[in-house]
């Protein structure tokens, strides 16, 4: 199974990693669509993007000063 989560586009140190909250499970396959359709309607150069990523995945978190 798999999750999508929110993280930075321009592999900073620290992307704040959130998980997309309120979808079933999914198997990769459709994780990847959702995240296509959702990316395609962001700009190329947007700050944030979404990823599939399997379900035990660590986020990365912001920076703490």
């Amino acid at each position: 199974m798999a999750r999508i989560i929110h993280t930075d586009n321009f592999a900073g140190d620290y992307p704040d990693e959130k998980f997309v909250e309120g979808l079933p499970r999914l198997t990769a396959q459709s994780a990847k669509t959702i995240c296509d359709a959702i990316n395609s309607t962001q700009p190329d150069n947007a700050p944030r993007f979404y990823v599939v990523v399997e379900d035990d995945y660590k986020l990365l978190p912001g920076f703490e000063p």
